[in-house]
């Protein structure tokens, strides 16, 4: 890359993270845990290591909310993903560059290194798809590392979309944001190609439900018992999440 273009790539990013800070800022962040502790902004969270998974299309929904929380996040060798590497860095992430078709050898190998040290943030049906449909990289990391999956459910109210593979979901500006978090799951080891499959199918049927039930909660705005408002970055032992009334339970 030359300097110009290294300039340009910089420049640009610094534009678009301006721009997700204020338009991501303007949201109503709320969720639903199975367990609390998991989420990577408790001072609690830091020393277990976990894997994060989440799908392609709501990615800017993490990328906002878990700035700077000790995460690296898998993303493609693909030339359209170094302004989503900038950005990442930006927001305090660490990054790996590879896929399932390019660079999966050296990028599994690569997350397990960063694994010693961060928690790792995987879209499980990118870079490419097919939308929604889970790759084993994340069962096999979690089952060779002996880290717990954590599995994301997102949505927001009524987005835009982005006619991609994903259907890249664009939240509109002050809509409601929902997040709903699986306890941790544990993988065994040593799994066979058979036991690898249906430990897929079953993360994957856990991250569509979850999603589904996420998009549900953000496009009724209906308010849950066990809710909480969700802010933005690291959170210290001061901190605390408010919790809200309500009849209902999620």
């Amino acid at each position: 890359m030359g300097l110009l273009q290294d300039w340009l790539l910089k420049g640009t990013s610094l534009t678009i993270s301006a721009l997700i800070r204020r338009w991501m800022g303007s949201l109503d962040y709320k969720v639903v845990y199975h367990d609390p502790n998991v989420d990577p902004a408790f001072p609690v969270s830091r020393s277990q290591k976990r894997i994060y998974v989440f799908w392609h299309e709501y990615i800017l929904f993490l990328l906002y909310l878990r700035k700077r929380c000790g995460l690296s996040m898998l993303l493609s060798r693909h030339r359209d993903a170094d302004y989503l590497e900038q950005v990442a860095r930006i927001f305090g992430f660490g990054t790996v560059r590879g896929s399932t078709k390019r660079g999966g050898a050296a990028a599994i190998l690569e997350m397990m290194s960063q694994a010693e040290s961060n928690h790792l943030a995987i879209t499980p049906d990118g870079p490419r798809g097919p939308r929604r449909k889970l790759a084993p990289g994340c069962v096999f990391l979690a089952s060779k590392l002996q880290l717990p999956l954590v599995i994301i459910g997102l949505g927001y109210q009524n987005p835009w979309r982005v006619p991609t593979w994903d259907r890249f979901a664009i939240p509109r500006p002050c809509s409601r944001a929902r997040a709903v978090v699986s306890p941790e799951i544990n993988i065994p080891p040593n799994l066979d190609s058979k036991e690898l499959a249906v430990h897929c199918h079953a993360v994957e049927a856990m991250i569509n439900r979850l999603t589904d039930l996420a998009e549900d909660w953000a496009n009724s705005g209906e308010t849950y018992l066990n809710q909480i408002d969700m802010v933005s970055g690291p959170l210290n032992e001061f901190c605390y999440y408010p919790r809200l009334k309500s009849a209902r339970t999620l």
